[in-house]
């Protein structure tokens, strides 16, 4: 069941880092219980129950924490729980009467996790935005892109995933810890903006050492380097080169057919557009299985651009069986991987409501009150 079987996590429906925190906390053996509004809600881009596959490994209990008896009902849950996680703007909770101070209350233990963009406090608590947002403010989205170009947004990998969800499972895991230690329950106020300055560390070093430039593709790590970049084949494929240090170099200016003695040097940032051309100008003489042969078993740092549907079906990831279908959906394999304890795709994404009544009997919610609530609307199946 993996490293968390037995612990158990309250996952207050959301958008952007509490699903998918929720499912690595679920891939990792923890008894995942979503709460979903009864009424349908928008979620956000791709949260469609059973296509969002972010879903897995929970399930799903309708509950109207707008009523008195809803709320009541979350708190009985709180008081068996390990975990809550929650993504409203700050406040919300507590007007619901769900706060950390009431849950902390009716559990001690309880880790209560609280994933926003900007944070508990400062002037733009309030304010609405998104991962752009977040990473913008941060000082990210300015060094990624091209030279001369726009600032272009990674996907929501920044923001929402790598400074919101993973950040906001290595907290609540790390507070469990404390509190299963003998140590009492705590928040976790894991901002998406904390999160991303944290990922920026080591270029905040750079900065503070001279070993940043100022502007966009200027960069070893940012496309300024033309041996840190991405060139285009003769076939309009793309192949990605990563030959940073000289023992990697050697063998990429020979793959291309280039005599490494004959080459500007490369120390010399004059040098980078006229070393940039000659490399553009050899990969677009094949395309990019050719590339793929000539480079395949050398320490050059160069590998083709996949899409999604190719990486999955690439070799190293067959190899490692690093996809799994359940049914009918195919999912990457929780990570990381543990030698002991297993993580595992169990469970299916969750429909909203769909396991309300078993879910709710498992964690010790009376028979007769759930068949109340659902009489009464409070609770909601499906």
């Amino acid at each position: 069941m993996g490293p968390l079987e037995g612990v158990r996590v309250l996952e207050l429906a959301g958008m952007g880092p509490v699903p998918f925190c929720g499912m690595l906390l679920g891939d990792m053996g923890a008894d995942v219980l979503r709460v979903d509004r009864i009424a349908p809600v928008e979620r956000g881009v791709g949260a469609e129950d059973a296509q969002d596959l972010r879903g897995r490994n929970k399930r799903s209990a309708g509950i109207d924490l707008k009523s008195s008896a809803g709320r009541a009902t979350l708190l009985e849950l709180v008081a068996q729980a390990d975990i809550l996680i929650e993504g409203y703007r700050p406040g919300v909770m507590e007007r619901l009467g769900l706060g950390p101070d009431t849950c902390l209350a009716r559990n001690p233990k309880l880790v209560y996790g609280r994933a926003t963009g900007w944070g508990q406090d400062g002037p733009l608590a309030q304010a609405a935005g998104h991962d752009i947002n977040y990473i913008a403010l941060t000082g990210a989205l300015a060094m990624i892109g091209p030279a001369g170009g726009a600032p272009v947004p990674p996907l929501n990998l920044v923001g929402d995933y790598g400074g919101g969800a993973l950040y906001l499972a290595f907290g609540t895991v790390c507070a469990l810890h404390h509190a299963r230690s003998g140590g009492g329950g705590q928040v976790v106020d894991a901002a998406m903006i904390d999160g991303v300055s944290s990922l920026l560390t080591v270029f905040r070093g750079f900065l503070q050492n001279d070993r940043l430039h100022e502007g966009r593709g200027q960069n070893a790590l940012d496309g300024g380097a033309p041996w840190y970049c991405t060139y285009e084949t003769r076939d309009g494929g793309w192949m990605a080169v990563g030959a940073l240090e000289q023992r990697f170099y050697i063998p990429f200016v020979t793959g291309l057919g280039l005599d490494p003695a004959a080459l500007p040097s490369r120390e010399d940032r004059a040098n980078w557009p006229e070393l940039r051309s000659l490399f553009a100008a050899r990969f677009r003489k094949r395309s990019r299985a050719e590339w793929e042969l000539v480079f395949a078993g050398s320490d050059a740092c160069v590998s083709p651009v996949l899409s999604l549907a190719e990486a999955s079906r690439h070799p190293q990831s067959t190899a490692r069986a690093a996809f799994t279908r359940l049914d009918g959906a195919e999912h990457p394999r929780p990570a990381p991987r543990f030698s002991q304890t297993p993580a595992t795709v169990r469970q299916a994404p969750a429909r909203a409501g769909a396991d309300t009544q078993v879910a709710l009997s498992d964690w010790g919610i009376d028979a007769t009150q759930i068949r109340d609530g659902l009489a009464a609307g409070y609770l909601g199946e499906g």
